[in-house]
């Protein structure tokens, strides 16, 4: 049962240096490093292109059609916070827009992630204010129902605790449990190493059945060549 009308107003964030430390990383070589899990579902999209983010999740609980709780979750923020916002059931509706944006920003705020509509786009473009929403709605919303803020929240299928790291680029929106972020950037840079080498592997003609030492094992699995 989620807790609603509450807000949490101290939190214990992911460490600095981890957070830019992942900073540098994209979501696909978080993602792998982690284990392959944390990814919000692919319908979570940028609300224009270029946009990135990196930080510490402030997490707020919204009720359908009601944007209180992001007003509220605005004196939460630290620089660098990232606002992760989740619904307590499904809803498109615009919940932010260009006020909010300037709202959010001025006090430090990264960005948002939200599993629900966003509006304003091409304000929030010209402000270069990254937003990863839902849906593009203009749709506007009331401020009348109690949800909550800096609680655990499931964005888009993945929980986020408040404090984790949220990386997000166009190819999706990741999770990283902040007590596992300085390891996941290791592994990250490991990951990354990894694959400069095999780059240039690649680059230089070599196939990826020979790299990866498939050949054995396709043969083994009943793979044939037929001229």
């Amino acid at each position: 049962m989620q807790e609603l009308g509450v807000v949490h107003t101290n939190i214990t964030r992911a460490g600095e240096d981890a957070v830019k430390a992942l900073a540098v990383f994209g979501v696909s070589t978080v993602h792998e490093a982690m284990g392959r899990l944390g990814l919000m579902r692919p319908y979570i999209r940028p609300v224009y292109p270029g946009a990135t983010l990196c930080g510490t999740a402030v997490t707020v609980l919204l009720q359908p059609g009601d944007n209180w709780m992001l007003h509220v979750a605005a004196e939460q923020l630290r620089p660098g916070d990232v606002v992760v916002a989740g619904c307590t059931t499904e809803c498109e509706d615009g919940f932010f827009g260009e006020l909010l944006a300037t709202s959010l920003r001025a006090q430090g705020a990264a960005g948002l992630v939200i599993d629900g509509g966003c509006r304003d786009v091409a304000a929030l473009q010209a402000m270069d204010f990254p937003v990863f929403s839902r849906a593009i709605n203009s749709k506007g919303t009331v401020k009348a129902t109690l949800g909550s803020v800096n609680v655990p929240v499931v964005c888009a299928n993945a929980l986020v605790t408040p404090g984790d790291v949220v990386i997000a680029d166009v190819d999706g929106v990741v999770v990283v449990p902040a007590a596992r972020a300085a390891e996941v950037a290791a592994a990250a840079r490991k990951r990354e190493e990894n694959e400069e080498a095999k780059r240039g592997r690649f680059a230089a003609g070599e196939l990826g059945l020979d790299i990866y030492n498939m050949r054995g094992p396709l043969e083994a699995a009943g793979l044939r060549y037929v001229d």
